[in-house]
């Protein structure tokens, strides 16, 4: 079975096909049990079919993809131990990524892109918030102006606030207050990174879908583990991506591999708090995403960190050892092992706390998509390096990349925040020439533009409600899972 992933070995040989990955998985399993190598050994097996991966790397250890393993002593026991006469050590092509620009190829995103509805589970906002910030979009849409980075959503949020008389009518209620929570969560954003994210250019998310020369996929990893201490963040973030995926690709139903494989780890962090109208969007992208020629991996601890209606539509599933010594481990334990193909030979709750580092319970799919009985088996070891590369390693990875030079420079173009403030300089202008001769012969000469700046706020307040918007005449559609609510953005 050369086009399958060989993943591990029992009683039998365990492949995932290839058919069958866009069928999406859970890898799940307590720490230390053997999760990140199974994690490596299933982003090497589809990069060694054409596939490309994406991944985040929340402990530092995945950059070992980049280069071939060695035969440590454990290693050298593993392959004897399950026979693997034909094991060689191999490298994949790998791409990385920082949200920081720090470990990676800077990643950055629009507020346009982000759209309200993650942003406010970013800002962690209640029902109120959330609704003035979708108003604010709203209002910027309407007015042709474009919500790049964190300035532009201060300033239209500044000149909501000070127009809320004039669009209330139109749009709804403005709250002050809420206004003010919103701004103060940008603040906060700002503080933790934010004002390097929002920020252009931004992803350009087929550079995910790249093959090397060779024909292999491009395991893209995401450096995650000063990204996890947001842990909500962290999970908006990959969520993000998932959505925006879902927009870029077109329908392709089944194919005989997937275009992309998409590993969530930490899964946990997407559902913990989320609102049922978000997990209802999760849900969805889940579903409809497989129709892309996505695969969607969950990594968790626990099978119950994922909600039942998401959990049913994982196929491929990989369960490490869990232990129970609490009674919520223990109704984890009867979860994992009812949501497995019985198989006669093999008590599976029982097996569940008896499995060893590296040992898992398996079930993959068939040729006909229906779940394998569960079967006790090892993991195979992966073929790279097992554990993080050196930091002068990693710079010459980056280096060398393809990408390099296209997302590290950063630009800020005309957007909302320039607008309202040159049409604010416009209007003071125009009420200085207006006023008597007598009152402007009063002030200094030469008045600065700079000194005009710092009345912007004033300006806001006597700005025209509606602005007939210029060369900007699009609206801009945005927010999670874009093609339910009219297509693709727009750049």
């Amino acid at each position: 079975m050369r086009e399958a992933i060989h993943v591990a070995r029992g009683e039998t040989d365990l492949y995932l096909l290839p058919r069958m990955a866009n069928r999406h998985g859970l890898v799940a399993g307590a720490t230390g049990t053997g999760k990140t190598v199974t994690l490596q050994r299933l982003a090497e097996g589809f990069s060694r079919l054409g596939v490309p991966v994406f991944l985040a790397d929340v402990k530092g250890d995945l950059s070992g993809l980049s280069r071939p393993g060695t035969a440590t002593p454990s290693v050298r026991q593993r392959i004897s131990q399950l026979g693997l006469n034909d094991f060689r050590f191999a490298a994949c092509p790998v791409v990385l990524w920082d949200v920081f620009g720090e470990q990676g190829h800077p990643v950055r995103a629009t507020i346009s892109e982000m759209g309200p509805l993650l942003l406010a589970r970013l800002l962690k906002l209640n029902d109120v918030q959330t609704g003035v910030l979708h108003l604010t979009f709203k209002v910027a849409d309407d007015h042709g102006l474009l919500l790049l980075d964190l300035k532009d959503l201060r300033a239209m949020l500044q000149y909501v606030a000070e127009n809320a008389r004039q669009l209330s009518p139109q749009y709804g209620h403005i709250s002050a207050a809420s206004i003010g929570a919103i701004q103060r969560g940008l603040l906060a954003l700002e503080q933790q990174g934010g004002d390097k994210f929002f920020a252009e250019p931004a992803l350009d998310l087929s550079d995910f879908l790249r093959l090397s020369p060779h024909g292999e996929g491009c395991v893209n990893i995401l450096a995650a583990d000063r990204l996890l201490q947001a842990p909500t963040l962290y999970a908006t973030f990959l969520l993000y991506l998932l959505s925006e995926l879902f927009e870029l690709l077109p329908e392709v139903g089944d194919l005989d591999k997937p275009k992309l494989v998409f590993f969530f780890d930490e899964a946990h962090t997407l559902f913990n708090g989320a609102p049922r109208s978000l997990l209802d969007k999760i849900e969805q992208v889940v579903r409809l995403i497989r129709s892309k020629g996505v695969g969607i991996y969950f990594v968790t601890q626990s099978p119950l960190d994922i909600p039942e209606t998401i959990l049913g539509q994982l196929g491929n599933r990989i369960q490490h050892a869990l232990r129970a010594f609490t009674p919520r481990d223990q109704k984890a334990v009867r979860a994992a092992a009812e949501t497995f193909r019985p198989n006669p030979k093999l008590k599976t709750a029982e097996a569940i706390t008896e499995l060893g580092v590296g040992e898992a319970l398996v079930s993959l799919l068939d040729e006909r998509g229906t779940p394998m009985p569960v079967e006790r088996a090892w993991i195979l070891p992966p073929s790279g390096q097992l554990g993080p590369i050196t930091p002068e390693q990693r710079h010459e990875l980056i280096v060398k990349s393809p990408l390099f030079g296209h997302y590290e420079p950063s630009f800020d173009r005309e957007s909302a925040y320039e607008i309202l403030c040159r049409r604010a300089e416009e209007q003071l202008a125009t009420k200085e020439a207006e006023q008597p001769r007598e009152s402007a012969a009063k002030r200094p000469s030469g008045r600065s533009k700079a000194s005009a700046t710092d009345k912007v706020a004033e300006a806001f307040a006597t700005s025209a409600a509606r602005t007939a918007a210029s060369s900007l005449t699009r609206e801009l559609v945005r927010g999670l899972l874009g093609s339910f609510f009219g297509g693709r953005k727009k750049r």
